[in-house]
C-alpha cells in the first residue's frame, strides 16, 4: 500500500487571473465542441446520412437508421459519465477533460474522412456508428468536467458568473454548426452536397480540436482538487487507503492528523443519494423544458400550426443570441442573491408563462410566436442552465463531485429531453390541443421548484469538503 500521509501545505493553490481564464477559455471551448459536434452530426443524419450511408433502403428506412445511428450517441453518453466521472475523481479533472476533448475532436474529424457505402458497402455504417460511440463516450463526461473545472477554479464571490460560461459554449456550439450547414445548403448544389461538401463541417473542426487540445495540455489542475485532503501525490486515497489512514489517526494525538481525520472521516462516512436526487430534479426542469421548446416545439409547430419551419427554427437561433446576456445576468443574479431565490424565481416564471407562452406561439402571428419561444427559452431553459452549471457543483462533495455531477447531468437529460418529446406528441394528438404541452413546462418547471425548496443554500459554499451539502 503507497504512503497516504501528506507532506505538502494544505493551504489555498493560488491560482493567477491569467491562469482562470484559460480555464473558462477551454471550458467555454470544450462545451461548444461538443454541442457543435453533435449539432453537426444530427443535422447532417437528417439531410444527408440516409443517401451516403444507407442508400440500398427506403429513404424513410434510411433516415430511421441514419436518426438510430445518431441516438447511440446517447448511450455512450451515459457510459462515458461513470468512466471518465470516475477517473476524474481519483486522478484529477485536467486529465480526463484532455482525453474527453481529444476523443470527441478526432471522432468527428474521422466521420468527414469516412468512406461513403458506395465505396466500401456495409462497412461505412458500421464504421459511422464506432465513431458515433467514441464520440458520445467522450461527451459524456465533457460538459461535466468543465463545469467542475470551472466551479473549483472561480473565486467564491463570482463562482455564479464563470461557471455560467459552460452554459454560453452551448449557444456557440450550436449557432456554430448550424450557420455552417446554412452556408453548406446555400452556395452547394445537392450534387456537391452528396458528393463532399457534408465532408467539410466535420473535418473543419480538426483546427478546433488542435486549438481545444493545446490549451487542455497546459491548464492547470483543479485548486480544489490539489487541495483535498484525500489526494496524494496527485491521485485519490481509495476508500481502504482512507479507512487505514482513519485507523492509524486514532493511535495518535496529533491535532493535525486529528483534523485531517474529521475531514476525511466526514466525506467516507456520510450516506450518499440525497444530493444526487436534488440534482436530478434541479436538472429534470431545465432537460424537460429545453426537449419540449427546442425540439418537440420546432415540429409541432411545422406540423400542426402549418407554419414555415424555418419560423421556429429561427425563433431558437433568436432566443440563443439572446441567450449570451441572458446566460451571465443569471450567473451574477445568483452570486448576489443566491442560487434558491432565483431558481424559485425562474420556476416561477415560467410556469406562469407556460399557458400565455403556447397563446402566442398558436396566436397565428409570426412576431408573437417568435416573442412565445424567445422568452420561453431564455427563461425556461436558458436562465436555469446558467443556475445549473454551479449549483450542482456545489451540492457535491469533492470526492465525488464529477461522477455524481455527471451522472445527474446524463441521466436527467436522458428521461426528460428523450421521454418528453414522445409524450407531449401522444397528448396533443389524443387532446387535438396544445394544453398539454403548457402543462408538461408546468410539471417539469414544479419538479424543480421543490428541489430547490428542498435543497439547501450552496453559495459560497467550500468546494474543498469532501462531504455533500446535503
Amino acid at each position: 500500500m503507497r504512503d497516504t500521509t501528506r507532506t505538502e501545505p494544505t493551504g489555498p493553490a493560488t491560482r493567477t487571473t491569467r491562469d482562470l481564464t484559460r480555464a473558462a477559455v477551454s471550458g467555454w471551448l470544450g462545451t461548444a465542441m461538443e454541442f457543435m459536434d453533435f449539432q453537426l452530426y444530427s443535422l447532417a443524419a437528417a439531410i444527408v446520412f440516409n443517401k451516403i450511408f444507407f442508400p440500398d433502403v427506403s429513404p424513410a428506412i434510411g433516415l430511421i437508421a441514419a436518426m438510430a445511428t445518431y441516438g447511440v450517441g446517447y448511450v455512450a453518453r451515459l457510459a462515458g459519465a461513470v468512466y471518465f466521472g470516475r477517473m476524474g475523481d481519483r486522478i484529477g479533472r485536467k486529465k480526463v477533460l484532455f482525453l474527453t476533448i481529444l476523443l470527441m475532436g478526432a471522432s468527428t474529424t474521422l466521420i468527414g474522412a469516412l468512406p461513403t457505402y458506395a465505396t466500401i458497402g456495409i462497412l461505412a455504417p458500421i464504421l459511422l456508428v464506432v465513431l458515433r460511440l467514441v464520440q458520445g463516450f467522450g461527451a459524456g463526461a465533457e460538459i461535466a468536467g468543465a463545469t467542475v473545472m470551472l466551479a473549483e477554479y472561480a473565486p467564491a464571490k463570482r463562482r455564479g458568473l464563470v461557471a455560467s460560461l459552460v452554459s454560453l459554449g452551448t449557444n456557440s456550439g450550436t449557432l456554430a454548426a448550424s450557420g455552417l450547414w446554412a452556408i453548406l445548403l446555400a452556395v452547394l448544389s445537392d450534387e456537391q452536397l452528396l458528393a463532399w461538401g457534408w465532408r467539410l463541417p466535420f473535418l473543419l473542426s480538426f483546427a478546433l480540436m488542435i486549438f481545444a487540445v493545446w490549451l487542455r495540455r497546459n491548464l492547470k489542475e483543479s485548486p480544489v482538487f490539489e487541495e483535498r485532503p484525500d489526494v496524494v501525490d496527485g491521485v485519490a486515497m481509495s476508500r481502504t487507503e482512507v479507512e487505514s489512514a482513519l485507523t492509524e489517526s486514532a493511535r495518535t494525538t496529533s491535532s493535525p492528523e486529528e483534523k485531517q481525520a474529521s475531514v476525511l472521516e466526514a466525506g467516507i462516512r456520510q450516506r450518499k443519494g440525497k444530493a444526487f436526487f436534488l440534482a436530478l430534479g434541479l436538472r429534470f426542469g431545465q432537460a424537460g423544458n429545453s426537449g419540449l421548446i427546442q425540439t418537440f416545439l420546432v415540429g409541432y409547430i411545422a406540423t400542426n400550426l402549418h407554419a414555415d419551419r424555418a419560423v421556429p427554427t429561427d425563433a431558437i437561433v433568436y432566443g440563443s443570441l439572446l441567450g449570451f446576456a441572458t446566460v451571465p445576468l443569471i450567473g451574477l443574479l445568483g452570486d448576489r442573491f443566491g442560487r434558491r431565490p432565483m431558481y424559485v424565481a425562474l420556476t416561477l416564471l415560467t410556469m406562469a408563462f407556460a399557458f400565455p407562452m403556447m397563446l402566442l406561439i398558436t396566436s397565428g402571428s409570426t412576431p408573437a410566436l417568435m416573442l412565445g419561444m424567445v422568452l420561453g427559452l431564455n427563461v425556461g431553459v436558458l436562465g436555469l442552465f446558467s443556475l445549473e452549471s454551479v449549483t450542482m457543483a456545489e451540492l457535491f462533495g469533492s470526492r465525488t463531485r464529477f461522477t455524481q455531477l455527471a451522472l445527474s447531468k446524463e441521466i436527467g437529460g436522458i428521461l426528460a429531453t428523450a421521454v418528453g418529446p414522445v409524450i407531449a406528441a401522444s397528448l396533443t394528438a389524443v387532446t387535438g390541443s396544445w394544453w398539454p404541452i403548457a402543462a408538461m413546462l408546468v410539471v417539469y418547471s414544479l419538479i424543480t421548484l421543490v428541489s430547490a425548496f428542498l435543497a439547501p443554500e450552496t453559495r459560497g459554499r467550500d468546494l474543498v469538503r469532501l462531504e455533500d451539502a446535503v
